[in-house]
Order: C-alpha cells, then sequence, then structure tokens
C-alpha cells in the first residue's frame, strides 16, 4: 500500500494570506498575536512598538520562508508619526487585512497623583486616540477590498466596564476605546461593509508585567498571556463583537447593572475585592507602552 501524505492544515479565510499590523508586538500578548498571525498563514506581519530592539526579536523569532516581516519604532503618542507609518504600510504591503490595537500603558495611582501630561494625556494617546488614528488610517482601504474578510481587534479592559480605585485615567482610556470599537462595529454594519468585523476583547488582570503587584478579585485569575491572547484572537477570527475574560467580568457587570450604587460598592468592595486590586501595583520597572 502506498504510503499516504498528510493532508496540509487548512489555513483560516481571515488569515491565508493576509497583511496583518499588530502595535505593541514586541512582548506579551502583542508578541503572541504576531505569532499566531505568521502560524495562521499570513503573508506579511507588521510589528510595531515603541522599543524596537524588542520588536526585532520577536520578528527574528518569527522568521520563516514566505512571510515578510517588518519592525516600525512607532510612538503611537505621537499621531502624525502613526498617520506616517501607517501610510508606509499601505504602499509597501497594499492594504491591512487584519488591524490589532494591542498597544497600552497604565498607570496605578489616585488621580490627584498623575502627572496632567506624562500621565493623563500619555494614556489617553496611546489607549484611546491612537487606535482611532490607526484604524482611521488604515479603514477606507479595508472597506474597499471585497475580495477578503478583514478583522479589527481592539484590546480594551474589563478596567472600562468598571470603576476601581487607583486606575481612574486608565479606566477611562478603555471606557472610551469600547465606547468607540463598538459604535465603529454597527457603523460598518450598517454602511454595508460587513467583511469588516471588529472585536472589542476586555480582559481581567494578564501576568505581562504590565500589572505587576495587581491582585486579581475573588474567583478572578490572574490569566496568562497565551490564554488571554487566545481568548482574543479566535474571537477576532470569528468575528465576535465582545470578548469578555475570565467569566467573572461578566458577572460584575451584570451586578454592577441591577444593584444599586452603594449596594454594588460594598459587594465589589468587601466580597469580591474589586477595590482593592490594585493597592499593591508596581507596574513594569522600565516604559514601554505595549501590553
Amino acid at each position: 500500500m502506498a504510503e499516504q501524505i498528510p493532508a496540509a492544515p487548512r489555513l483560516h479565510p481571515v488569515l491565508a494570506g493576509a497583511v496583518v499590523l499588530v502595535t505593541g508586538a514586541g512582548r506579551g500578548m502583542g508578541a503572541i498575536y504576531a505569532r499566531r498571525a505568521v502560524e495562521g498563514g499570513a503573508r506579511a506581519v507588521s510589528l510595531w512598538d515603541v522599543d524596537a530592539d524588542a520588536a526585532q526579536r520577536v520578528a527574528v523569532s518569527l522568521e520563516r520562508p514566505g512571510v515578510e516581516l517588518e519592525v516600525r519604532r512607532v510612538d503611537l503618542a505621537d499621531r502624525d508619526a502613526v498617520k506616517a507609518a501607517a501610510h508606509e504600510v499601505l504602499e509597501r504591503f497594499g492594504g491591512v487585512d487584519v488591524l490589532v490595537n494591542n498597544a497600552g500603558i497604565v498607570r496605578g495611582a489616585p488621580f490627584w497623583e498623575h502627572d496632567p501630561e506624562h500621565d493623563i494625556e500619555m494614556t489617553l494617546r496611546v489607549n484611546t486616540l491612537a487606535p482611532m488614528w490607526l484604524t482611521r488610517a488604515v479603514l477606507p482601504s479595508m472597506m474597499e477590498d471585497l475580495s477578503r474578510p478583514k478583522r479589527i481587534l481592539n484590546i480594551a479592559s474589563a478596567a472600562g466596564t468598571l470603576a476601581n480605585p487607583n486606575m481612574s485615567v486608565y479606566a477611562a482610556s478603555k471606557w472610551a476605546l469600547i465606547g468607540w470599537s463598538d459604535s465603529l462595529r454597527l457603523e460598518l454594519s450598517r454602511g454595508g461593509h460587513g467583511h469588516v468585523a471588529v472585536t472589542t476583547f476586555c480582559p481581567s488582570y494578564v501576568s505581562t508585567g504590565m500589572f505587576a503587584g495587581a491582585r486579581g478579585p475573588l474567583l478572578t485569575p490572574i490569566m496568562t498571556p497565551e490564554s488571554a491572547a487566545a481568548a482574543a484572537w479566535g474571537g477576532m477570527l470569528r468575528g465576535a463583537p465582545l470578548i469578555l475574560r475570565p467569566w467573572t467580568v461578566k458577572l460584575a457587570m451584570a451586578l454592577r447593572g441591577l444593584l444599586p450604587v452603594r449596594w454594588w460598592d460594598a459587594v465589589a468592595g468587601k466580597v469580591f475585592r474589586v477595590y482593592s486590586s490594585m493597592d499593591h501595583f508596581t507596574g513594569r520597572t522600565e516604559k514601554a507602552p505595549a501590553r
């Protein structure tokens, strides 16, 4: 009997031959998204990070025949830099098929300790405005190209669904991101651009180092970057509108909607210990706007 050659794995139609752009690709979940893009059959992956050396190390680890990898050092807080880099990507690859707005920064402290420029404005620029600027730059070509499905994955946070002490500015930035992301999804659907699906991912704490020192609330484990990225990536491929992880994030949202504010404060603070989860936050020792 002739030896049977196993069939090649079937590639997902969203990823096969796709051009994928990932921000904050130099570490953590961003690096995982870049790896998943390569493994899924993308023809090109653009890795953006303010730390070009870190992104370059990721790119080297992902090198394989048939995949074009490029590294771009982009300061996402600089609108002109984002616009220029996006234009160069479009010129080089002809378009973007999958956009992953992953990069983010956090400052854990009472609001009055935030510096207006370096903390408040910078957080909003990187976490909220940069995804809008970048999406605005590449979206027209995504809408025009009907030849294949397109995807936008916006990495928000459970902090954007519930108030939490010592996270005021970060929570505000993610609240805004969630509202924008889901509104964009609806606009694309109503506008007849159903081939462009938008997914918003809202995880609780992830052990990337970004939230070092934070403690997960009751029944809410600190997720690994792999498990969090797997949930986000799978939801993006399906075109799911909203992904909440772990399950307690959805429970907390439901309870917050049902209970009077003071009752919820008591439950969140004394039972689930949400309000004390950032009491021992330290964050990364180095400054790098990447999730």
